[in-house]
């Protein structure tokens, strides 16, 4: 029913290097010259990427390229959270009256295919029911696909989105999610990964692309955000998108055979789960 977190990875969390000195002097000295060596190669790389974006015809070209560096592009600047988002710590998106009586939070990563799937099927139904107040959505997004996979496509999508939120609202966020789930690419292809590909998307937006969408999207002036929304998820304790929980109770989407319930039995489960919690 859902994409699996793949959270501990020992060659991500381990660098042992068995050469390394064993007294307090040695060790000083060593981290001294592994620093340097470390600023050497830094510069190399900075250099590298300048001759690149030359060498690259056009704006249009570096913005791709941009693009396909993910969330490590906005490495080193200041939080930015958008306007209009919600909880403690400003990673969750409500869409809906922010005062309805019940709540729907929903786990999604923009790169998974169930989520997808779940869009497809009743996307219309659970909106709908937030349009009514019936209840108010809280989106939290992840990113573990791109570590699963690999590629940028979920950071880059959510920090999109989080522009998407600060132009526009919740309503832009929304619009803008359910373009990307409609427009969403095969996951191994990392398609979303592009920034020049997302603000395409975006212009199916009325009235979202204006010229400080546009600069916040390419300066990544969100990923430092995005950052923090996917480091929520994964404090969350939630194992796996798309999970749907209606007042902390969750919602059973998926039938035995792996496909989404239909738009009237997710309405009837609503209703169910409504009526022990009036």
């Amino acid at each position: 029913m859902s994409k699996t977190k793949n959270r501990n990875n020992p060659s991500n969390h381990s660098n042992h290097n068995s050469n390394k000195p064993g007294n307090a002097r040695e060790r000083l000295q060593y981290e001294r010259e592994a620093q340097a060596r470390k600023q050497v190669r830094m510069r190399r790389i900075g250099i590298g990427s300048t001759v690149v974006a030359v060498v690259a015809v056009g704006a249009v070209v570096a913005v791709a390229l941009a693009g396909n560096s993910g969330g490590s592009a906005g490495a080193g600047q200041p939080l930015v959270i958008p306007a209009h988002a919600s909880g403690p710590d400003g990673t969750v998106i409500v869409y809906g009256n922010p005062n309805a009586k019940h709540t729907l939070d929903v786990w999604e990563d923009f790169r998974c295919p169930i989520c997808d799937k779940l869009e497809k099927a009743d996307g219309p139904t659970i909106k709908q029911l937030a349009d009514n107040g019936t209840y108010k959505i809280q989106y939290h997004m992840a990113t573990f696909l791109d570590n699963n996979l690999g590629g940028t496509g979920s950071m880059d999508a959510l920090e999109v989105a989080g522009a998407a939120l600060n132009e526009g609202g919740p309503t832009a966020f929304k619009e803008f999610h359910d373009v990307l789930y409609a427009n969403q690419p095969s996951e191994e292809t990392d398609g979303f990964g592009n920034l020049n590909t997302l603000l395409d998307l975006a212009k199916k937006v009325p009235g979202l692309v204006t010229p400080q969408f546009t600069k916040d999207v390419e300066n990544r002036v969100f990923a430092p955000w995005a950052a923090k929304v996917s480091d929520a998820f994964n404090s969350s304790g939630i194992q796996g998108t798309p999970t749907l929980k209606l007042d902390g109770q969750v919602l059973n989407v998926f039938d035995n055979s792996s496909n989404p319930v239909t738009p009237a039995q997710y309405t009837g489960l609503v209703q169910q789960a409504v009526g022990t919690n009036k």
